[in-house]
């Protein structure tokens, strides 16, 4: 896990044209996407396309990762972070691993800089120019200034918020672009949409933690 320092990050929905600002509190994310081997060491199989210990895990649902992130939480004698009925709900602060905010996600893929990119495209990220139709091992681009691999390209990752639940109620937030998305959508700022029951070979994820510690629920 990389320690990630709070800041302010602006965020844009091209759809409606709209911007907002949100603050961000310092919290730990995962310094590369999880891979086919922890997923398996946690739940036991890999659902993945394609296959390699070090390839990040794909064909995951957002149900999937929340699912993976209580596992993991209860392996490490942490608290989970998820309660799981009717629908999904996150403790605020918990000691547990959890799915980044769109917010987290993108203020620490940009990681202070202020661009599309936080480097070259071809030398960050694996995408449909490079990557030979397919996914690629976990940190093997350079990573960006905070020490994290592959928040853009491998992979789409899944955040916790739903997208914009008037129009698409329970859709959730997909951010970075995949190995098979042209220059335009892997870009910091693209947002991407999908059902948490939805699962395909381009998108993975990544989890985080909390570092402080409140009551409430979100």
């Amino acid at each position: 896990m990389v320690e990630v320092p709070a800041g302010t990050v602006t965020l844009h929905d091209r759809r409606t044209s709209t911007r907002w600002r949100a603050d961000v509190a310092g919290h730990l994310l995962a310094r590369t996407p999880v891979t086919q081997a922890q997923y398996r060491a946690v739940l036991g199989a890999s659902p993945s396309a394609a296959t390699g210990e070090d390839l990040p895990v794909e064909t995951v649902s957002w149900l999937d990762a929340v699912r993976f992130c209580n596992a993991l939480s209860v392996r490490e004698h942490l608290e989970p972070a998820y309660t799981i009925d009717d629908e999904v709900t996150c403790a605020v602060g918990s000691t547990g691993y959890r799915l980044p905010t769109e917010a987290e996600w993108e203020h620490a893929c940009r990681a202070g800089s202020t661009g599309p990119r936080y480097g070259d495209l071809d030398e960050i990220a694996w995408y449909a120019t490079n990557s030979g139709d397919r996914p690629h091992p976990v940190g093997t681009r350079e990573p960006n200034a905070w020490g994290l691999y592959d928040t853009l390209g491998n992979v789409w990752e899944w955040c916790f918020e739903r997208y914009d639940p008037e129009v698409y109620g329970d859709y959730r937030v997909l951010r970075g672009g995949g190995w098979s998305d042209p220059e335009w959508s892997v870009r910091a700022g693209v947002r991407r949409r999908s059902h948490p029951t939805f699962a395909i070979e381009d998108v993975g994820f990544r989890p985080a933690r909390s570092t402080s510690h409140r009551t409430g629920r979100e």
